[in-house]
């Protein structure tokens, strides 16, 4: 990005004032629209991160629930630290939709205003046809993003729950007590993982169809 527009990036994303960051990027050339494909596939590029992170974090326990002896203090700080980043990549995605949102709101307030400034009913009708389209392509993105990002919600709180056992149950019976839980866990990243290639997918489709 431009060392200016990493400027007003900075700026208006600290005050939080969205709409003063809009006028600002369109006064240098960049569109709420282009903003909305730049937070998409931020968006996509999270969910991405979240996927490595939650397997990491499965294979870390699965070493664990493994464990035939040595430092059971390393393999817990193991554990721990990928729970870690897989509660820092959840809130990654959280912000990434919350970000198209915003955005969105705006790109399509904006263009169902300017409907009415059409003298040609021939065009008018072509754009409003188009919104409509964008928008219906948006939701079914926007619930597809949302669907992956809940169902990342129990596999964190497993995570945490195990974290916070082992924490302080260090020994060899902990083992034991985790096996138990981990066939349980490994589903639910699976699907957490399908509902984000899913929500990936939707994103792809809702690009090509803004970018139409």
């Amino acid at each position: 990005m431009p060392y200016l527009l990493a400027i007003f990036l900075s700026i208006f994303t600290l005050t939080g004032c969205q709409s003063a960051y809009y006028s600002a990027m369109e006064k240098v050339g960049v569109h709420k629209r282009d903003i909305m494909v730049d937070r998409v596939e931020a968006a996509q590029d999270a969910q991405k991160d979240a996927q490595q992170e939650l397997t990491s974090a499965l294979d870390a326990l699965s070493a664990f629930t493994q464990f035939d002896g040595g430092e059971l203090e390393s393999a817990y700080e193991r554990i721990n630290d990928q729970y870690q980043h897989s509660e820092d990549a959840a809130a990654d995605v959280r912000e990434r939709i919350a970000a198209i949102e915003d955005v969105a709101e705006a790109l399509f307030d904006e263009w169902q205003g300017e409907l009415k400034l059409y003298t040609s009913s021939k065009l008018r009708r072509a754009s409003e046809q188009k919104l409509n389209t964008t928008k219906a392509s948006y939701q079914t993105m926007l619930k597809a993003m949302k669907r992956a990002e809940q169902k990342m919600t129990p596999v964190l709180n497993t995570l945490r729950d195990n974290t916070l056992f082992l924490k302080h149950n260090l020994n060899a019976s902990a083992v034991g007590s985790l096996q138990g839980e981990f066939a349980t866990l490994e589903q639910d990243i699976r699907t957490a993982i399908t509902q984000m290639n899913a929500a990936i997918e939707e994103s792809n489709q809702f690009l090509n169809q803004l970018k139409q």
